[in-house]
């Protein structure tokens, strides 16, 4: 099955990046036996011996320890697609499609996509804490839909927030989210997000009531400069620039200006 942003982007009428793929009923020897390549060698993800897309067994989570890493897989072939669905992280990302090309949703997405609302699928939304800083990216990258996150999802992104779990994200990770909303046209929305979820006063209290941050944010996003410029212009203090990661290219930036 060809299941989340794929299917997201066509539903907006946006051309995907990339297509990822779910097995049902298989294991890892038939796709090492059909020449697909095992990314790691205990993520249950597969590369297509031609085409190099992502192809997932369908699996199940449990969360046995914190951190990212923190999970036990259960990848046997009676896991169905909708409970693989089921610990995705948004209902708009949750949508699958056949062969045939007819959808599955069990979850609503179609239904969140056309109403314009970001809104997790389930509790174990809350067992992986980047997903607040995913959350925080797609506002930004679909401002100009005018999705809006659901209240229900801000509640459990503050119940995150205050379990600590963030404390547990590399700096890589969060850098991936943070350089990726800057390859949006609405950069500060990922900030907006950041303060709403009380993710911003817990840990990078410079974001909220800053104006001078804010504006230089969206003026320098109008201009559409080059994105390591940006990140160094913007004047963000050394610690959020030591918490989020930035890479040696735009630390030398940064320091010079």
């Amino acid at each position: 099955y060809l299941v989340g942003g794929a299917i997201r982007d066509k539903l907006l009428g946006l051309e995907p990046n990339e297509n990822d793929w779910v097995v049902v009923n298989s294991n890892q020897k038939e796709l090492l036996d059909l020449g697909y390549k095992q990314v790691g060698k205990q993520f249950p993800v597969f590369l297509h011996p031609e085409t190099s897309e992502e192809y997932a067994l369908a699996r199940l989570e449990r969360k046995v320890d914190k951190g990212h890493k923190g999970f036990e897989f259960d990848v046997s072939k009676s896991v169905t697609l909708e409970q693989d669905l089921l610990r995705r992280d948004l209902t708009i990302n949750a949508i699958a499609q056949d062969e045939n090309g007819e959808l599955i949703d069990p979850y609503n997405g179609i239904n969140d996509i056309e109403n314009r609302v970001i809104r997790h699928v389930s509790e174990a939304f809350s067992e992986d804490p980047l997903r607040v800083f995913r959350v925080a990216r797609f506002c930004a990258k679909f401002k100009e839909y005018n999705f809006n996150v659901h209240e229900s999802t801000y509640e459990i992104m503050r119940n995150v927030v205050k379990s600590q779990e963030i404390e547990t994200l590399s700096n890589e990770r969060l850098w991936g989210e943070l350089s990726k909303a800057f390859n949006t046209n609405n950069p500060w929305v990922f900030f907006q997000v950041l303060i709403e979820s009380n993710v911003a006063e817990e840990y990078f209290p410079e974001l909220i009531s800053n104006d001078l941050i804010k504006k230089k944010i969206m003026y320098f996003s109008d201009l559409k400069i080059e994105k390591d410029v940006f990140l160094s212009l913007v004047g963000f203090s050394v610690d959020f620039v030591e918490s989020f990661g930035f890479p040696k290219k735009i630390l030398d930036l940064y320091f010079i200006f």
